[in-house]
C-alpha cells in the first residue's frame, strides 16, 4: 500500500530542521539549540501551549544508517484554567523527545508505518509531530492550579479558599416551606380560622 505523501517542508518554518551540515556518517552528531514559535492547537481543551509562544529546543541530531535520530528536551509555557476552580494556570513545562527520521527510500522508510517513524524530505525533517505527541501525552485532561485545590462551593460558586471553614448552606425542602412561614408569624396574630370562630 503506497504511503501518503508529506506536505512540502519549508526550512524557514518553525520546528523544521535542516540537517545539511550533519554528516551522513553513522555516529556523527550535531547539537541543535534554538527557539521556535509554538504551533496552533498544541495541547488539550483546558490547557495548552499558547500559539506563537517560545519553544526552546535543546536537542542532539545523530546520524544513523537509516536516518537521523533526534533526542533532547523541549521547554515552553502552558496556559489554561483549573478544572476545579477555573483559576488561570500559567506554568513552564519540559518534555523529552526521541525520534528517528528515516531517509527517503531507506529500508526503515519502506518497512515502517507512517505513525511509527518520522520521514526525511531530503535534508529536512519536521519536529512538530514529535513535539506535539510529547507535550499532549504529558498534559492532564483535568488540570489543577494546585494538587489540593478545593474548588468552588456548588451552592454559591465562591472559591472555598475565600470562605470560612464553617461555610455551609441550609438545605430546606420546599415541601416544608409553608410550615416555616407559619412559624415566622407573630404569636398574637389570629389565624383565618380563629377569626371565623370569633364571628360565630
Amino acid at each position: 500500500m503506497p504511503k501518503s505523501p508529506q506536505s512540502h517542508l519549508n526550512p524557514r518554518q518553525p520546528l523544521v530542521v535542516d540537517t545539511t551540515k550533519l554528516p551522513r556518517q553513522p555516529g556523527a552528531t550535531r547539537a541543535l539549540k534554538r527557539v521556535d514559535a509554538a504551533p496552533a492547537d498544541l495541547g488539550v481543551e483546558l490547557i495548552s501551549v499558547p500559539v506563537g509562544s517560545d519553544l526552546e529546543l535543546d536537542l542532539s541530531l545523530t546520524s544513523a544508517s537509516e536516518g537521523v535520530f533526534v533526542s533532547g528536551l523541549v521547554r515552553g509555557s502552558l496556559q489554561g484554567e483549573c478544572g476545579r476552580c477555573l483559576n488561570e494556570i500559567d506554568r513552564p513545562f519540559t518534555v523529552r523527545i526521541g525520534e528517528l527520521y528515516a531517509y527517503a527510500d531507506s529500508f526503515t522508510e519502506e518497512t515502517e508505518d507512517d505513525d511509527e517513524v518520522g520521514r526525511m524530505q531530503g535534508d529536512l525533517l519536521d519536529l512538530e509531530p514529535a513535539v506535539r505527541d510529547a507535550v499532549v501525552l504529558t498534559l492532564p485532561t483535568n488540570p489543577l492550579c494546585r494538587p489540593d485545590c478545593p474548588g468552588l462551593c456548588p451552592d454559591c460558586g465562591v472559591h472555598f479558599d475565600d470562605l470560612p471553614a464553617d461555610h455551609s448552606h441550609e438545605d430546606v425542602d420546599a415541601r416544608w416551606a409553608a410550615l416555616r412561614n407559619l412559624s415566622t408569624e407573630s404569636p398574637g396574630a389570629a389565624s383565618p380560622h380563629q377569626k371565623q370562630d370569633s364571628k360565630e
